[in-house]
């Protein structure tokens, strides 16, 4: 019998109803833009209302691939630290979306860290926020879930993004690197915009080291640290050359609360 991921947000972060559902991301994204192979992206995973806008126009910019590797945090602490999805398939409201199981289980095979396990991902919504936006430009593509706990300066992430980068190659499979990520939350916005931007910069030079040394420094509250410098580490071996600021935010573009906001970037890596 096939192990199904049901959506546990839907009707939460993002609504429930499929037509519902497609009227928003149709919203959120650019349907003229040009799009261009990348090797990664960051996005961020709030409700659609605060970062949906952000993570559509990130996503209009890039041509999707067949295969999407998603990188989460585990916001819940539960399963393994390091967890690859052993469910067959993801459910959103827009339908099933199949797991590479072929290269989840490279993954798990070569890694000292990386594990199956259901329980990281069953309440987790890092991950499966960003998987109608690439159902609403794709219509046939797998995806690799993967959700990362620990601290910040941790030599698993290295290892994890040298593995994911070294399966991708010997595929030979045209593959995306999501990390999943919203920036520094609930500070005042002029504090969280300067934190965000000195982070975001260290990213674009794909300097994880930098990225880790900024985060530390100014004791930024970016939840997707893990799957940003996994991204980082592998798309460097994959050729990536630079990242690229798409369009940053806030939550207070939507609550119009200055006082007590989130951060939400979209970066390309090409």
């Amino acid at each position: 019998m096939e192990k199904i991921r049901e959506p546990v947000v839907s009707g939460y972060f993002y609504p429930s109803g499929k037509a519902h559902l497609l009227r928003m991301l149709e919203s959120f994204i650019d349907r003229n833009a040009s799009k261009e192979k990348v090797i990664g992206a960051v996005c961020p995973h709030a409700g659609y209302i605060y970062s949906g806008k952000t993570a559509g126009l990130t996503y209009s910019k890039i041509e999707i691939p067949e295969i999407v590797i998603i990188l989460g945090p585990n916001h819940t602490g539960y399963g393994e630290p390091y967890s690859v999805s052993n469910h067959d398939k993801w459910l959103t409201p827009l339908g099933e979306v199949p797991v590479d199981k072929d290269l989840a289980e490279k993954f798990v095979k070569k890694s000292r860290y990386l594990q199956f396990d259901e329980i990281a991902h069953l309440r987790e919504h890092s991950i499966e926020v960003q998987v109608p936006f690439l159902q609403v430009l794709k219509s046939n593509f797998k995806i690799v879930p993967i959700t990362l706990l620990g601290y910040v300066d941790n030599p698993a992430w290295y290892e994890i993004g040298e593995i994911i980068a070294e399966v991708i190659k010997e595929s030979k499979k045209e593959c995306l690197i999501i990390a999943s990520s919203d920036m520094t939350h609930y500070e005042p916005y002029k504090i969280a915009e300067e934190k965000d931007k000195y982070v975001i910069e260290a990213i674009c030079q794909l300097d994880e080291d930098e990225v880790i040394k900024r985060i530390e420094e100014r004791d930024v509250s970016m939840c997707g640290y893990a799957p940003v410098i996994v991204l980082i580490v592998a798309s460097k071996l994959l050729g990536g050359e630079k990242g690229e600021l798409i369009y940053y935010t806030t939550s207070a573009e939507t609550s119009k609360d200055y006082s007590e906001v989130v951060g939400y970037a979209g970066i390309v890596i090409k």
